[in-house]
């Protein structure tokens, strides 16, 4: 058997994480059952749906609509409020049970995640039975229900579990692209953003078999280089740099698609903290230490950029990596709102080696110090048993925290 990949998708994850919680917590009511949404703060500007479940999606109520919109589609709608510390500890335990079925487990953001199942799926029988078994153990097991996507690659896994949802799985190979791919529309597509699509639609390409019978060179002068890129992905070719996840050993990272887009230096610094902070504490876990840090920025447009600064010496602290993540969002934005920042690390050395300065490096073993009591005390009592400051009484669209103490200095911004 060929290559054999995973795409793992949480149905509805906010509501179905705060489903599941109010569960365990003795609350008879499943608000799946019901009308019922994860909604922003209203009183800041950011009142939206975050997350809706089936019966509201039902009624008409949609993901980034106003708070106020979706009560008139459904006066009785129960709105409770995001908790993203919630969120962090499911997606943690959604990829440990992912990766009891392959060493290559690679998260994709929150809720998603892809699996190589290549070299292990023998052991679970066929890819339809590993599937099942995973998304039977989610449910029964952590208690929400997963969309499972299966392919020869990434992308057409992706796509598969965009199909009928929720707690299924489908498959999606080269040979099934024709009959369950091509009569998509085009904003089923990956990588298809609004812009694309407006342009798609003045030539006359409404669905992903037009856009994948259409001449490439046509595609490319009106669409640029993701013309190309469009016309592979509707004909099943997996040419993506952003499904590729780094090398197990040469680096770590991590990424998240905000709530809502950001659009001021101030939250998106909060971010590249909270991103900056649970990269860091993985290259601790590892005992290792990096001297690359990278930035990926994709706006609301669905436009990407990334770039990256190599250190002075390699470090395994949050400070610097944060530091130097600040540095790479001044170089690298154009104020464009975000919809997903991203903090990876490279160059990776696990040698007890330093490289000598000039100056005592006291401050810099205080913070290590520091910074391994804080992962010790989240070990044993949960990511949110320590909150920095910077992150109390902070808005729903704000990160969760994970550590404690003064926030990196944030005035070179």
């Amino acid at each position: 058997m060929s290559g054999v990949y995973f795409h793992i998708d949480v149905n509805s994850a906010y509501l179905s994480w705060t489903a599941a919680k109010r569960l365990v917590d003795g609350n008879p009511q499943d608000i799946r059952r019901i009308p019922a949404v994860i909604g922003g703060d209203e009183s800041s500007r950011h009142g939206i749906v975050l997350a809706g479940s089936l019966p509201a999606k039902a009624l008409g109520i949609r993901t980034g609509e106003p708070l106020i919109v979706a009560r008139r589609r459904a006066p009785g709608l129960l709105i409770l409020p995001p908790d993203y510390g919630l969120y962090a500890q499911c997606s943690r335990a959604l990829m440990e049970l992912l990766s009891q079925f392959s060493p290559d487990v690679f998260q994709y953001s929150i809720d998603e995640a892809f699996i190589d199942m290549s070299r292990s799926v023998r052991l679970f029988g066929s890819p339809l039975t590993a599937a099942e078994t995973i998304r039977s153990r989610v449910r029964e097991e952590l208690g929400f229900t997963v969309n499972i996507g299966i392919s020869s690659n990434k992308l057409l896994a992706k796509m598969a579990s965009d199909f009928r949802k929720p707690d299924r799985y489908h498959t999606l190979f080269p040979e099934e692209i024709p009959l369950k791919m091509w009569p998509l529309p085009v904003s089923s597509l990956f990588f298809a953003g609004p812009a694309a699509r407006r342009k798609l639609q003045n030539l006359g390409i409404r669905t992903i078999g037009e856009l994948a019978r259409t001449d490439r060179a046509l595609l490319t002068a009106h669409l640029k280089n993701q013309g190309r890129v469009l016309w592979e992905y509707a004909n099943g070719f997996d040419t993506s740099p952003y499904l590729i996840p780094l090398d197990r050993n040469k680096g770590f990272g991590n990424s998240m698609t905000m709530p809502m887009d950001v659009g001021s230096p101030e939250q998106a610094r909060q971010f590249l903290l909270f991103l900056s902070e649970t990269v860091s504490a993985r290259i601790r876990a590892d005992q290792a230490k990096i001297s690359c840090v990278s930035l990926s920025l994709v706006d609301c447009n669905f436009s990407r950029c990334s770039c990256q600064e190599t250190l002075a010496r390699p470090t395994d602290l949050t400070e610097p990596i944060y530091q130097a993540a600040c540095r790479l969002l001044r170089r690298a934005w154009d104020k464009t709102p975000l919809r997903k920042l991203g903090v990876h690390t490279s160059r990776v050395v696990r040698e007890e080696c330093s490289q000598l300065t000039l100056f005592p490096p006291g401050r810099e073993e205080k913070l290590r110090r520091l910074e391994l009591a804080l992962d010790q005390i989240r070990a044993a009592y949960g990511s949110q048993a320590v909150t920095r400051g910077c992150f109390l009484n902070e808005r729903p669209e704000k990160p969760p925290s994970l550590s404690i103490g003064r926030p990196p200095d944030r005035s070179s911004f």
